[in-house]
């Protein structure tokens, strides 16, 4: 169907709807929005990558650590081993070496004290941890109750048993008596003391015969 304008004038052109201010507002404010939030993920996103990379960097520095801690470790220990096995070794060497000297300082202690004696030796010494057995000769029974007596008083020895003293006839012309005792050696009570110059020495020991 065709439409033919009589009046002559101009169609009026349909009028534009505006927009509300309200609505437009809403839109910038999402958009604003949505800007502030990536703004703020951007933001968040590079720092915890960032401590990601220093966690994991810190997680490769102390396995290292540990892996040359475990070698420290690992030297530690065989140091320790070879410690334990010289400390084993010096000890067995000192304990030769205080038993040697020991032999030594015990024979004095024994020479000593029988060159006080008169008519006084002994034949045998053995040792059996702290104790002596003692055997010897004697020309009389006081002889052997003065060794005895010497024992004590040296301060060397304690606990002094007599287990024998009997008359023998290892030479029938002279009167002897044979025997045995046992003493204990006394633990040491310290440092000698320094003698006053001009003190007498010890008697040495020397070889006694029968008087």
């Amino acid at each position: 169907m065709i439409r033919i304008n009589l009046l002559g004038q101009a169609r009026p052109k349909a009028a534009k709807q505006a927009v509300p201010l309200e609505a437009t507002l809403q839109v910038l404010l999402f958009i604003g929005a949505i800007a502030v939030a990536a703004v703020i993920l951007t933001v968040v996103y590079f720092s915890q990558k960032k401590q990601l990379e220093y966690t994991q960097g810190r997680i490769r520095d102390l396995q290292a650590e540990k892996a040359s801690l475990q070698q420290i470790k690992q030297d530690v220990e065989r140091f320790e081993s070879e410690k334990s096995v010289l400390q084993q070794r010096i000890n067995v060497i000192e304990t030769l070496q205080r038993n040697r000297s020991g032999a030594q300082d015990l024979l004095q202690m024994v020479a000593n004290t029988v060159v006080r004696v008169d008519s006084l030796w002994l034949t045998s010494i053995n040792r059996n941890g702290d104790s002596l057995d003692i055997q010897g000769e004697a020309g009389s029974i006081n002889a052997v109750a003065n060794f005895i007596t010497e024992l004590k008083r040296s301060g060397y020895f304690d606990k002094v048993e007599i287990k024998s003293a009997k008359e023998d006839d290892i030479r029938p012309s002279v009167e002897t008596y044979g025997f045995s005792m046992s003493v204990v050696i006394a633990p040491p009570a310290g440092p000698e003391k320094a003698q006053p110059a001009g003190a007498a020495q010890p008697p040495q020991p020397a070889a006694k015969g029968r008087s």
